[in-house]
């Protein structure tokens, strides 16, 4: 008898091992228990967070629209230095699918400029300007707060989506009825610059500014 157990033992083995099993094999592949879990990659960066991928809006359109804008005092400013920073719930930003790294030549880094022709107009952006005050509750002059492109339009940015606009204040400090004067300004510039000289990949940039504006520079040893 033992002898019969032990040849139906052997048979058994064998037949796992040409099924490809192994004692181990229910352990090791993605989302197993006990295995390391695969990592995942974002093409596009993230906006509000590592590891969220940046949505991907309309794009330029030829008539724009008023968008609707989250809901009266559901957003709240973030400060980082003083600065101010979006809600990343509200505003996580919002990327163009007609700027690539690929279409570069052709739109954010072409001669003669582009973000001049694919910009909603006033009779647009001052109603959601408005809107989007009252979903951060904000209330000082609206002379001196910039309705904002989290990720700017020089860095691809969705011209019009509501995910990627934000009223951003005033730095601190600035002179009440001075006017509009971010310091995020020079950084998009500094940006555009370097993605358009292939410092850095378009995405990298996107990533950079959609996560915390304040940092992107230096993120990307650019400071």
């Amino acid at each position: 008898m033992r002898s019969f157990i032990r040849s139906a033992s052997s048979v058994l083995l064998a037949g796992l091992f040409l099924a490809g099993c192994s004692p181990k094999a229910h352990n090791v592949g993605a989302g197993s228990l006990g295995g390391t879990p695969p990592s995942t990659t974002s093409a596009t960066g993230a906006g509000g967070g590592a590891g969220q991928a940046i949505a991907v809006g309309p794009g330029p359109q030829k008539t724009y629209t008023v968008q609707q804008q989250p809901p009266a005092g559901s957003c709240h400013y973030r400060y980082q230095g003083g600065e101010p920073l979006p809600d990343p719930k509200c505003t996580p930003g919002a990327i163009s699918p007609a700027v690539t790294q690929a279409t570069l030549r052709s739109t954010i880094c072409r001669k003669g400029g582009y973000t001049g022709g694919i910009r909603p107009p006033v009779s647009v952006t001052s109603r959601e300007k408005k809107l989007n005050a009252a979903s951060y509750g904000y209330t000082g002059r609206m002379g001196d707060a910039e309705y904002d492109h989290l990720i700017s339009l020089q860095l691809g940015g969705d011209p019009n989506d509501e995910r990627n606009l934000w009223v951003e204040p005033a730095d601190p400090g600035h002179k009440s009825g001075g006017g509009i004067n971010n310091k995020k300004d020079p950084v998009e510039t500094k940006l555009h610059t370097a993605v358009c000289d292939g410092k850095v990949t378009l995405a990298a940039a996107q990533q950079a500014i959609a996560s915390d504006w304040t940092t992107a520079l230096a993120k990307l040893g650019l400071s």
